[in-house]
């Protein structure tokens, strides 16, 4: 979209998917940052992608992934909790379940349109599902000073360490990962690799079924191999994208993991998972954390 407010049309070939973002280094030198202005046009986003048809459907498609109906947010029309959903609220102590959530690999959207877009609906996300801004915990190495303090502006958590993707969750999580390297979505996986912890794991990111459409099978074996098994255990549900916007949501899903659905991998591979080296990677997509000197 032009700074006049307006969508450019994506113009990509029928069928085909968004390339994870191509990692990129922070420039040393950076002009100043209107923080002001960019929460304004971060806002302005928020508010644009509220009314488009496809966040409803993103809703439905939320909900049926196990997120929590919602009260109704600036007039916008919400399902009425059915007497089953009320009887499980108030058995579970009135409370709703609560959520944290971790964005990786967000880039640098005081520049890029498409990535201040897809903060946008991160913000929306959290909204509508009522994580609180505090409890979502950012990161990108590509992130300026500035777009940091913007972050903490809108009151979202920066974190101060690449965590490569590789953070235990000990409660639900949605992990906000938005066109990003598949290495990220490995080590993830990696880290959460047992029958207790991935069933936290709620996942709005490329779908794992087309990484493995899109690569060759020994690669994937070889360098991605817990994107591999989880494509067998875990559900999927596409979540819709207009052709204006395939630059901004193209390829998205929301992932989850089903504890029965857990069963269908034998035990052995819950056993000592081994961590992903990549040592055969030439485009690893992600950047890695500096070694200790």
């Amino acid at each position: 979209m032009s700074d006049a407010g307006e969508w450019q049309v994506a113009r990509r070939r029928k069928g085909a998917a968004r390339r994870a973002k191509t990692p990129q280094v922070a420039p040393s030198c950076q002009e100043p940052l209107d923080t002001g202005k960019t929460v304004q046009r971060i806002r302005e986003a928020v508010s644009e992608l509220r009314c488009e048809d496809f966040w409803q459907q993103w809703r439905e498609q939320l909900q049926m992934a196990g997120f929590p109906s919602t009260p109704a947010v600036d007039g916008q029309d919400t399902e009425v909790p059915t007497e089953q959903q009320e009887s499980d609220v108030e058995r579970d102590g009135g409370t709703r379940p609560e959520l944290e959530c971790v964005c990786y690999g967000l880039g640098s959207f005081s520049s890029c349109v498409s990535a201040r877009y897809q903060l946008a609906m991160l913000l929306l996300l959290l909204e509508t599902q009522q994580i609180p801004l505090k409890d979502c915990c950012v990161y990108d190495p590509v992130f300026s000073s500035g777009e940091r303090e913007v972050l903490g502006e809108l009151g979202l958590t920066v974190l101060s360490e690449n965590e490569e993707g590789k953070r235990l969750t000990n409660r639900p999580t949605l992990f906000y990962l938005m066109h990003c390297g598949k290495a990220l979505y490995n080590n993830l996986l990696w880290r959460n690799w047992s029958t207790d912890t991935l069933p936290l794991l709620i996942i709005i990111g490329n779908s794992f079924s087309g990484i493995l459409d899109r690569m060759i099978d020994r690669e994937l074996q070889r360098d991605y191999s817990y994107i591999v098994q989880a494509v067998a255990v875990c559900e999927e549900r596409a979540l819709p994208c207009p052709s204006r916007l395939l630059d901004v949501f193209n390829d998205t899903a929301v992932i989850t993991f089903p504890p029965s659905s857990l069963n269908k991998l034998p035990q052995s591979t819950w056993a000592e998972p081994p961590e992903p080296q990549y040592l055969h990677c030439s485009d690893l997509e992600i950047i890695l954390k500096e070694k200790p000197r």
